[in-house]
């Protein structure tokens, strides 16, 4: 079944009738930042992480009420629209929270409001690609490197222009870079890089988003004794890894098969999906 209801301000929606106004400052100045989460069979995977996250880029932000929107709120607001809709249990969600009131540049007033919407799954675990993705590197822009680099804000621009460049390249996904040319992220995850059968992910100070799955994987690492270093990256490195994944709180880990003419395996991110799914 799709999705029938949303959840505006604790209130139930119907989804096809609209219901933000022209005023609203995330529409008007990208003045909010967003979630994005997964649940498996009914249960909102790492609730806690997604809330630590929420509440750090809300703080960042200067928007008030982070500390009701905890792990418990967003286990009971998935949980209730999951149910409104007469889902299975199974379901990608969004949870977009934004700065309430008017203003201009300078807002009136800080309260957060929020949209939470989903779209159920038929899967009941991460599933890893069967085939590898395509990348390429896009360098017309690059990330900014700030302390909003960190969060999945309202303003994404960048990513925009960078599935614009993949969908005119025929690629699967496009590999971000920073404003001082290292590797950062992809379009809508983090990357992760195996050379030398060690495994290196760009670090926060490089400006990445602090992906949830990126944070799960790298305690799959700890906990399986495998090596993993953040560091700063340089793209370059793509051309001589044995293997490249990305991860993303909805998707899990997908691998990456080839840049250019380089070819890559995928027995790692094999591995840790496993594990990812073994819980």
């Amino acid at each position: 079944m799709l999705q029938e209801y949303l959840l505006f301000n604790d209130e139930f929606q119907a989804a096809d009738v609209p219901f933000l106004t022209a005023a609203n400052r995330s529409f008007k100045f990208g003045d909010g930042l967003f979630e994005s989460m997964r649940m498996i069979n009914n249960k909102l995977q790492f609730a806690d992480l997604h809330a630590d996250r929420l509440a750090a880029g809300m703080k960042a932000l200067k928007i008030d009420g982070h500390a009701l929107m905890d792990d418990y709120f967003l286990r009971q607001k998935t949980a209730d629209l999951a149910k409104r809709n007469k889902w299975n249990g199974n379901v990608r969600f969004r949870l977009s929270v934004y700065r309430g009131g008017a203003g201009v540049y300078t807002p009136e007033i800080n309260k957060a409001g929020y949209v939470l919407e989903g779209i159920p799954l038929k899967s009941s675990s991460y599933e890893l690609n069967s085939k590898g993705l395509i990348i390429d590197v896009y360098d017309e822009m690059t990330k900014p490197v700030n302390k909003l680099s960190n969060y999945k804000t309202a303003n994404a621009l960048l990513y925009v222009m960078a599935g614009i460049f993949k969908s005119q390249n025929r690629l699967d996904e496009a590999m971000i870079l920073n404003q001082y040319g290292f590797l950062c992220e992809s379009i809508s995850a983090n990357v992760f890089v195996v050379y030398n059968k060690q495994i290196y992910t760009p670090s926060l100070a490089e400006g990445c988003v602090s992906g949830v799955m990126r944070t799960a994987i790298m305690q799959l690492c700890k906990m399986n004794d495998m090596p993993l270093i953040e560091a700063q990256i340089n793209p370059e490195i793509l051309k001589e890894a044995e293997e490249v994944f990305i991860t993303n709180a909805t998707q899990g880990i997908q691998w990456i098969m080839g840049y250019g003419r380089k070819r890559y395996f995928n027995e790692v991110s094999k591995f840790l999906n496993e594990k990812l799914n073994a819980g």
